[in-house]
């Protein structure tokens, strides 16, 4: 699939990390991940990731609720036709869990792309934001599922300060506390507003939740927006609104990103040949498959899988 086009996405202005910082956290991060991959540490919901080489090739994955803050090198990652980058200077969060294409744009071994991901989970966020935002929390300008924004010292200081609570004496009693720092920090951020949505059960991106869940559970069986609709208690017209808002697609186009992907796994680990694979994810008509196969990933399931496994595989984790 050809990268779309950059859209413009102005983030907001923060205070920038001291260099002597940044260093810190990527000497920790680079110890906790020793060689390429992503490492889940003993905090729960915290992982070290490393990669040492750019993406030759576009990777696809769902993206789970997570805040990522680079430590060196920098990516990418395209949701339905935007494009989001990121690197030391700015932290990227997704609200939502959401089919992504994803490159490394900066890494070589001397020099590898470092990053610290922290897992969000909806119930905490949905804690703090009463005490963080006690009247009310302020308007955004939209529901995105996707933030961009400047890092700020004080969240990679706490960081820094969690990674290296590991192996010390009462991390299972300290960690959540710098946890909560961290989700403080990230609420009080200029994305903060944002982020908070996934908390608050009136937003609209709580109600895309709810029907997103549901996709990516029964993504292979048959759907209609006003059922969806219904699981997120709005109207179809708003529905539709809404989740395109947050997923930067329709329900359709969502479904048949994880149908194709998940197919693709399928014939990757399972050795599924493309007629099995395709009736395992809900396509009735191979040919249809075959031709959604191509537009999406560049070339038909016959000639994609076998180049594919030639090639020296990568893993996504923006």
């Amino acid at each position: 699939m050809k990268p779309p086009d950059p859209i413009s996405r102005a983030s907001e202005e923060g205070i920038a990390p001291s260099a002597p910082d940044v260093a810190r956290l990527a000497r920790l991060i680079a110890a906790y991940a020793p060689h390429d991959g992503s490492f889940e540490l003993r905090i729960p919901g915290v992982h070290a990731i490393r990669r040492s080489r750019p993406y030759s090739e576009l990777v696809h994955a769902v993206q789970h609720p997570a805040l990522c803050v680079v430590a060196h090198g920098a990516k990418r990652v395209m949701v339905g036709r935007e494009v989001y980058e990121y690197d030391a200077s700015r932290m990227i969060a997704f609200s939502v869990d959401l089919p992504v294409t994803a490159q490394i744009k900066r890494a070589t071994p001397a020099e590898p792309y470092l990053c610290f991901r922290l897992d969000l989970d909806r119930h905490k966020i949905a804690e703090l934001v009463l005490k963080v935002f006690p009247h009310g929390l302020p308007r955004v300008p939209d529901g995105r599922g996707v933030f961009v924004g400047r890092i700020e010292a004080t969240l990679v200081a706490a960081a820094v300060r969690l990674l290296e609570l590991i192996g010390q004496p009462g991390t299972e009693l300290l960690a959540p506390l710098v946890v909560d720092e961290i989700l403080i920090r990230l609420l009080l951020s200029p994305i903060g507003a944002r982020v908070a949505q996934i908390g608050v059960a009136e937003s609209g991106v709580h109600g895309i939740t709810r029907a997103v869940s549901w996709l990516r559970a029964n993504f292979a069986q048959p759907m209609t927006v006003e059922a969806l609709a219904r699981l997120a208690h709005m109207s179809a017209s708003s529905f539709h609104q809404h989740f395109k808002v947050v997923t930067s697609m329709s329900p359709l186009q969502y479904q048949k990103v994880l149908r194709l992907q998940e197919a693709r796994r399928l014939m990757l680990s399972a050795m599924m040949d493309a007629g099995t694979a395709s009736r395992q994810v809900g396509y009735v008509s191979a040919s249809q498959f075959s031709r959604e196969y191509g537009r999406f990933f560049g070339n038909p399931p016959t000639k994609d899988i076998p180049r594919f496994r030639e090639a020296v595989g990568a893993v996504a984790d923006p």
